[in-house]
């Protein structure tokens, strides 16, 4: 059972790493390397500096975002780890079972929480994304 949610948990991290990166792989690629073309509008080197700047601070910020759920990921697994590793000092059959049903509903929450971190900070990143995509070019 617990090998099983471990593994569970790895996929989905897995997933989430990955899918974020082929996010930002698609975004980055959107942005031109040479902002000074001619014929471009007066202001435009200015305007792609600032959303550059911007598109800068949203990455770092998703990026810190991230850091701190796989952080709280490896400290629940972690707890649960030591969790499992006293469910031999049940005494009773019934206090096994008790154990057994408090861990699994605290791994099961893990789980939970970090995809609903997961889902809120890629809605976030969308929603940064969008915001910059949209600001006014100069004219």
């Amino acid at each position: 059972m617990f090998v099983s949610v471990l593994e569970n948990m790895g996929k989905i991290t897995g997933a989430t790493a990955q899918m974020q990166t082929e996010l930002f792989k698609k975004w980055f690629s959107l942005w031109p390397g040479v902002p000074g073309f001619p014929g471009y509008p007066t202001g435009w080197t200015e305007q792609f500096q600032k959303v550059q700047k911007k598109w800068v601070e949203a990455v770092s910020e998703i990026l810190r975002r991230q850091r701190e759920t796989v952080e709280a990921q490896f400290k629940a697994g972690q707890a649960n780890i030591e969790k499992a590793s006293q469910m031999g000092e049940a005494r009773t059959p019934e206090e096994l079972r008790a154990r057994t049903i408090e861990l699994w509903q605290k791994c099961f929450e893990a789980v939970r929480q970090a995809s609903e971190a997961q889902v809120r900070d890629f809605t976030a990143a969308i929603e940064k994304w969008f915001e910059l995509m949209t600001m006014p070019l100069p004219s």
